[in-house]
């Protein structure tokens, strides 16, 4: 059988593969991100049950265990941040949204006040990525370490 004989037996099978992987993507809308929440789901519903007064017990058992905490002297803070992020079909991710619930404790572990900051509460900075110069060579670990002998 020669090579032209086996192509032609070959290509509808293939244009067949393709008008189902074609027509699987259009049945999904072709979607080329995808959404998704990392870290915490901050409802409204769990939002409103916390109040102050309210025990850190309570807090942790409505909303989970805190992302981070933070102490002041007698002051505790517990952060919950929810990041809402868009992922294109080629693997880059892109946040698009990001809050942050902070709950404030008193000495006795008792809420004090909450505070919902959003990414227009934040503010953007650029990392300084410059060296500062030393004096001496600049050498690797085993240059280093050949160097001593």
């Amino acid at each position: 059988m020669s090579l032209s004989a086996v192509s032609r037996r070959l290509l509808p099978l293939c244009a067949v593969a393709v008008a189902g992987l074609l027509s699987a993507c259009s049945g999904s809308g072709l979607a080329l991100t995808t959404q998704r929440t990392q870290g915490y789901s901050l409802s409204q519903d769990a939002l409103a049950q916390i109040r102050p007064g309210q025990s850190q017990a309570l807090v942790t058992m409505v909303l989970g265990s805190p992302q981070t905490t933070n102490s002041f002297a007698n002051e505790t803070a517990y952060y919950y941040v929810q990041t809402k992020v868009e992922q294109t079909a080629f693997g880059l991710d892109m946040v698009k949204d990001r809050t942050v619930l902070a709950v404030y404790f008193d000495k006795n572990k008792k809420v004090v006040d909450k505070a919902v900051y959003g990414t227009k509460d934040g503010r953007v900075f650029q990392i300084e990525s410059r060296r500062t110069p030393s004096f001496g060579e600049d050498r690797t670990f085993i240059e280093s370490i050949m160097k001593s002998f």
